[in-house]
């Protein structure tokens, strides 16, 4: 079952340096998991954080299902993310040290027919970090406009 949902979050990569990445499955109800199927979902706005030692994701807006009627779900309701406990522990004493957060990058769907969504240990970047980037962005594409006119 090859599926094609694959919704990202591209303003992440500019914000924020990442650390380590980790896949987790999400906690969902009948009707979200069909508007993610239909690509109906936005994970810009989305942070984790941890409520006692489980992971939660917060600001994920998964549209209303049109289809479901009165058991419809909430749009931006918190919903438990699924990891093992080595790897919440290691995540829960990295959020305790100054500056680092749990950002949402990609939210897709497996082989299997489950949502997976990757989030990645991150530290904030600041301004002169950003301007370096949006540099070293330009050279690249400079670089690769140079080697195809060749």
């Amino acid at each position: 079952m090859s599926s094609n949902v694959n919704i990202k979050n591209r303003k992440a990569s500019f914000e924020y340096e990442f650390i380590a990445k980790f896949v987790a499955g999400i906690s969902l109800v009948g009707t979200e998991i069909k508007s993610i199927r239909n690509n109906k979902a936005n994970i810009s706005d989305a942070h984790c954080v941890f409520n006692g030692v489980e992971l939660f994701v917060k600001n994920l807006h998964i549209a209303e299902y049109p289809n479901g009627g009165y058991i419809n779900h909430e749009p931006k309701r918190e919903r438990k993310l699924l990891l093992n406990r080595q790897e919440l522990n290691k995540m829960l004493a990295k959020v305790k040290e100054k500056g680092n957060s749990i950002i949402p990058i990609r939210l897709f769907i497996n082989e299997k027919g489950k949502a997976k969504l990757e989030i990645a240990l991150s530290k904030g970047k600041k301004v002169y970090d950003k301007r370096e980037s949006i540099k070293e962005k330009d050279q690249k594409r400079d670089m690769d406009r140079i080697r195809n006119m060749r």
